[in-house]
């Protein structure tokens, strides 16, 4: 009776503990999609977390229920180390981080912005009458990403006494640049996307009180070559690409289409902060090699999309909508519907379109003095109504 009740409570164990296994292995798994997706992972890369979490899974379960054998010990003991490599490793398969040097980037250009310079660009915006706030003297030194030069380049002339303006008030130093200024005090505003997590860090351990004043909105874009058959993706397709799920066009349609190749931009960048966002909490994978150096080219992301690779243009690229369809656009690529929704002003304004993002003038604690006025004028009637003819939706 007593050895009935032994096996009966050994059984037991092996029960529950096969299936607390079974559970975790389950919950990391579908933490990242990798279950309700699976019919998606089209690529060894992207089967590889599955792969190992599999792998750790089955041996726990052979050091649970192996019976008396020879050298059982030594056994468990190898089973228990490859199951702890198989976990240590989950995490950088869930980010496909398997190349220590990657020929992805890009070598970027840039656009030529000089068009909507205060004062001088052939291309910037104006009121039809003058501002009602003019600054003679004390002007709010202005950074901002490239993607919203348009917009404060604007304001700038719209409010700053033209004889009292030089171009070392309103600079351009990208979405990186311009936060590092601002955290470092060089300047009074910037004109930006959301901060990022590594840029909300160095804020933080700066000791920077980022303040964000939004004063529009603006559709994140995901861009192909205009020789690609698909013209929309579906917001649950993007993530499996970006995550390293999917990574054939065949898989979404096009039976020509190849091996993607799928750019991305500089961490701390503002269109890469756009994309980690709407990955939401499904990493970001690092972006794979590209087949050959050739194909790095000398150009920017908007101009790489149409990159051809064994007969097809088989890259994706996303950007911000003005940005790739006034400041900086390529005639052979085009943007892609998302969940049907084509990216316009329209689709901003009445949020149907998914990917939409805010546009914010951000301070280093609370706005005082010029500064303060630039931006309450910025976010008043006549703010909006450049806002608009910038090319943005205005909140």
């Amino acid at each position: 009776m007593k050895e009935r009740a032994k096996k009966t409570l050994i059984l037991t164990a092996r029960i529950a503990v096969t299936a607390a296994a079974i559970a975790v292995c389950a919950v990391m798994l579908e933490t990242y999609d990798y279950i309700s997706r699976f019919g998606a992972i089209d690529n060894g890369i992207g089967m590889l977390p599955v792969i190992l979490i599999v792998a750790a899974l089955a041996c726990i379960c052979v050091i649970v229920w192996l019976g008396k054998v020879a050298r059982r010990t030594a056994i468990c003991i190898a089973l228990a180390v490859i199951s702890v490599i198989c976990f240590a490793l989950y995490p950088n398969a869930v980010r496909g981080n398997w190349w220590r040097v990657s020929n992805n980037g890009i070598a970027e250009t840039e656009p030529d912005i000089s068009v909507y310079a205060p004062f001088t660009g052939s291309h910037t915006a104006s009121l039809d009458e003058p501002a009602s706030l003019q600054l003679d003297d004390d002007i709010p030194v202005m950074d901002g990403a490239t993607a919203l030069y348009p917009m404060y380049a604007a304001f700038a002339q719209a409010v700053c006494d033209e004889n009292a303006y030089s171009e070392d008030l309103v600079r351009c130093t990208k979405t990186t640049g311009a936060y590092d200024a601002l955290i470092n005090g060089d300047v009074d505003v910037i004109f930006v996307l959301e901060p990022s997590a590594s840029q909300k860090k160095k804020a933080e351990e700066a000791g920077a009180d980022l303040r964000l004043h939004k004063l529009g909105a603006e559709a994140f874009v995901f861009i192909v070559s205009d020789e690609n058959p698909i013209d929309g993706l579906s917001y649950e397709q993007l993530q499996n690409i970006y995550s390293g799920k999917t990574s054939r066009w065949k898989t979404l349609g096009w039976e020509e289409g190849g091996d993607m190749i799928v750019f991305q931009r500089p961490e701390g960048s503002g269109s890469q902060t756009g994309l980690q966002k709407i990955m939401a909490d499904t990493p970001v994978a690092a972006p794979r090699p590209l087949p050959d150096d050739s194909l790095i080219g000398t150009n920017s992301l908007m101009r790489q999309v149409t990159v051809e690779w064994n007969g097809v243009h088989p890259a994706l690229g996303y950007s911000y909508r003005f940005f790739a369809e006034t400041m900086y656009p390529n005639p052979h690529a085009k943007l892609l519907k998302i969940n049907g929704v084509y990216p316009s002003e329209k689709s901003i304004r009445d949020g149907s379109y998914p990917f939409i993002m805010d546009l914010y003038a951000v301070t280093n604690g609370e706005a005082s003095g010029n500064t303060k006025k630039l931006i309450d004028w910025a976010m008043s009637e006549e703010g909006k109504e450049l806002i608009e003819r910038s090319g943005y939706v205005a909140v």
